[in-house]
């Protein structure tokens, strides 16, 4: 047993950049979760979004950065580093997204005195998720892949990209759910298709990279990366071109916001969205198709 205890403790998990910039996150994470549950509040399924994001974050982060100080990551059967930063960016997306929701679900322009308090409180959960975001941003730049340097496949901006691809067709899933009348038509159906297969192999991709398996498949992974990456862009560009004709045309919907439409359950509202945010994807599918054509692949399951 080693008397200086320092083959079973990281002390770099802590000392490092990167520990404190996990230690903010956890510190962040730990006072959101306790403003919001002692008087900020939440409510409806914008609340409860944000609380889940919120309480997910620090969940993990609290089991990376155990893991990380005990050293017991190494008895994982997964690609540690690619798992952690790959969480990184995930987590990067999410705080912003619940930073921007919160407040414009939950902050009062005009408020009475007896909610003064409560509005203070949810003020503060907003500058505090907002700050939260950098932490993690950090992460994600500290464990990014560098010129030269052999890392794992998630620390590569394609591999980053297939994350934000992933989280932006999540938007877009949750646009479609919400009265987005996509079954009116064939043409929208097929861009649902499109947004489906898409998503499901992008995490596929996530999934064998971070379980470390890719030199398990009996097919080049970086060719089969690049390909699929190729036929994602083809049609991300005929959903971009599909969406908003059988979404804004006067032949099959409405060119201006309906003003008797409500905020938050409005059909208009979800197909611009989808509009948007599918040409979001459209943008960072190509930018990772120029970016797969530079990555020299190395298959090895401990990176």
């Amino acid at each position: 047993m080693d008397p200086h205890g320092g083959h079973y403790l990281n002390k770099d998990a802590v000392l490092s950049p990167l520990g404190v910039a996990r230690i903010c996150q956890l510190v962040l994470g730990c006072t959101i979760i306790a403003l919001v549950s002692h008087s900020a509040g939440y409510s409806a399924n914008y609340g409860i979004f944000c609380m889940f994001v919120w309480c997910f974050c620090f969940t993990i982060t609290l089991v990376v950065f155990t893991l990380d100080i005990t050293r017991l990551h190494s008895c994982m059967p997964i690609s540690w580093d690619n798992f952690t930063v790959a969480f990184a960016m995930l987590a990067t997306l999410m705080y912003i997204t619940a930073s921007v929701v919160y407040p414009v679900y939950f902050l009062q322009p005009d408020y009475s005195d007896e909610d003064y308090e409560v509005q203070m409180y949810r003020i503060s959960v907003t500058i505090c998720s907002s700050v939260c975001c950098f932490p993690y941003g950090v992460e994600v730049f500290l464990t990014r892949a560098k010129p030269g340097a052999v890392v794992g496949y998630m620390a590569t901006v394609s591999g980053l990209l297939k994350v934000v691809q992933g989280f932006v067709a999540c938007i877009i899933f949750g646009a479609l759910a919400n009265d987005s009348e996509y079954t009116q038509y064939i043409a929208t159906q097929y861009c649902v298709v499109v947004y489906s297969l898409c998503f499901s192999i992008t995490v596929i991709v996530i999934i064998l990279t971070v379980s470390g398996r890719t030199s398990a498949l009996r097919f080049p992974f970086d060719r089969f990366v690049v390909v699929y990456t190729f036929f994602a862009v083809i049609l991300y560009l005929s959903t971009a071109l599909i969406w908003p004709i059988f979404s804004f045309d006067k032949k099959y919907g409405s060119t201006a916001r309906p003003e008797d439409c409500p905020r938050g359950e409005c059909p208009w509202d979800s197909k611009l969205v989808i509009a948007v945010f599918t040409c979001v994807n459209l943008v960072l599918y190509f930018i990772d198709l120029v970016y797969s054509q530079r990555i020299r692949f190395v298959s090895n399951s401990a990176v």
